[in-house]
């Protein structure tokens, strides 16, 4: 029952440091979930997928998943589905609780010291660090589990990459029907 106490800590600390949303919370993510071992590279490189196909911020969507493998992961007596679920329970409830509580609390002090130069200037400092942390997620996620481990599928992953980036600025395709054709290339190709 300690995995319980583990995922609490593991996703306190998510929720209070992960500022940026859910790409700049892919480090942290990746750090306190798969370095214990509770899931694998490659679960988590498909968790990112399946979160982003899914409704909801990637940090909740990943929060339920893991919460509901991490106990079955850390020993054979939690099995169960229950636990599962409860683990769910737990890790989705306190990825948001901190989100909650300074939202709530600091909302009011944001709001009466809107002009304050101090204020500012945190809000102008956490935001080159916001950018740094999506593009460590970015390069997070430039593994082998997403590019291939040789260099034919390197190059097709890279190639499809590109593809979909150029679909993305230069036309007006939507985004659901590129992730639809990128799934059925991706089919044939590999």
């Amino acid at each position: 029952m300690t995995i319980y106490l583990k995922l609490i800590w593991s996703y306190l600390k998510i929720g209070f440091f992960g500022f940026g949303g859910g790409y700049a919370m892919l480090a942290l993510i990746e750090n306190e979930i798969v370095t214990p071992g509770w899931i694998t590279q490659q679960m988590f490189t498909d968790i990112v997928a399946i979160s982003q196909m899914t409704p909801g911020p990637i940090g909740i969507n990943s929060a339920t998943y893991i919460g509901y493998v991490a106990p079955a992961a850390s020993s054979p007596a939690l099995q169960s589905p229950l636990y599962g679920i409860l683990g769910s329970l737990i890790c989705t409830l306190v990825v948001v609780l901190p989100s909650f509580v300074l939202v709530r609390y600091a909302g009011h002090y944001i709001a009466r010291h809107r002009q304050s130069v101090a204020l500012k200037g945190v809000f102008t400092g956490l935001r080159p660090v916001v950018i740094g942390l999506i593009a460590s997620a970015a390069l997070i996620l430039m593994n082998s589990e997403n590019f291939g481990n040789t260099p034919p599928d390197i190059i097709k992953s890279v190639i499809l990459a590109v593809a979909a980036l150029i679909f993305v600025l230069f036309t007006k395709i939507h985004p659901i029907l590129l992730i639809i054709a990128s799934g059925i290339i991706g089919y044939f190709i590999f």
